[in-house]
């Protein structure tokens, strides 16, 4: 117990004085995470109401894929983001191997499916008379849109922050696109794995307390909207 006390002491000390490779993880995590985000919801949101709202041939085949793609494990889409933007990859004339937009683009992919299919579900659970009584109205396809997810809006809420949690914590991804490299690409998530494996417990112990708080914060977040 000594261990664990002595690491928890040494980690809020890391954080109260504000360790400058510390605190550059927690800023490469967060601006990652962010932009991640509003590139997956920006795509995602019309994606997954188009898939929910509409019936079409193949559709179902369609859901099956996203739901899959849920499930994608983040170093394989490391994998491919690597070959992607590799110096032989197509590319590659880019740069952006081993750089924060690098590993956004890899969150991006991860976070994708999982807004587009719980996005989906949400809307084929919407009244069907709110739909029929806005197609009554001749309302235009981007007021059904925005009706529509606003009915949703708490069900997608819980989606994003679904995805969140999902590109907050991933490894994979930062790890093999970005190469952990300190003060540029290290995250909260790659740096907790390589000072544990250092054994600089403290260090990740702090990291590992920012990730918790990260993810608190988020969490009250939603109940707050939640009861707007």
């Amino acid at each position: 117990m000594d261990y664990i006390y002595d690491g928890l002491v040494k980690a809020v000390l890391l954080l109260i004085h504000l360790d400058p490779a510390t605190f550059s993880a927690i800023t490469a995590t967060l601006k990652v995470s962010t932009v991640a985000m509003a590139a997956s919801l920006v795509a995602g949101l019309p994606l997954g109401f188009a898939l929910g709202y509409y019936n079409f041939r193949g559709k179902r085949h369609l859901k099956t894929l996203v739901d899959t793609l849920m499930a994608l494990p983040t170093v394989s889409v490391g994998l491919i983001v690597y070959a992607l933007i590799s110096s032989q990859g197509p590319l590659g004339e880019w740069g952006l191997l081993f750089t924060l937009t690098g590993i956004a683009m890899g969150q991006t992919i991860l976070a994708l499916p999982i807004i587009i299919a719980i996005t989906a579900a949400t809307v084929e659970n919407i009244d069907a008379d709110l739909k029929l009584t806005l197609v009554s109205l001749g309302a235009a396809k981007h007021h059904i849109l925005r009706t529509c997810l606003w009915e949703v809006r708490y069900g997608i809420l819980a989606g994003a922050v679904a995805a969140y949690g999902r590109v907050l914590t991933e490894v994979g991804i930062s790890m093999m696109v970005g190469g952990n490299i300190k003060y540029h690409t290290r995250t909260i998530t790659t740096a907790i794995a390589l000072e544990t494996n250092k054994g600089m417990f403290a260090d990740g112990m702090a990291l590992g307390i920012v990730l918790i708080a990260i993810a608190l914060c988020v969490n009250i977040c939603l109940s707050f909207l939640r009861k707007q």
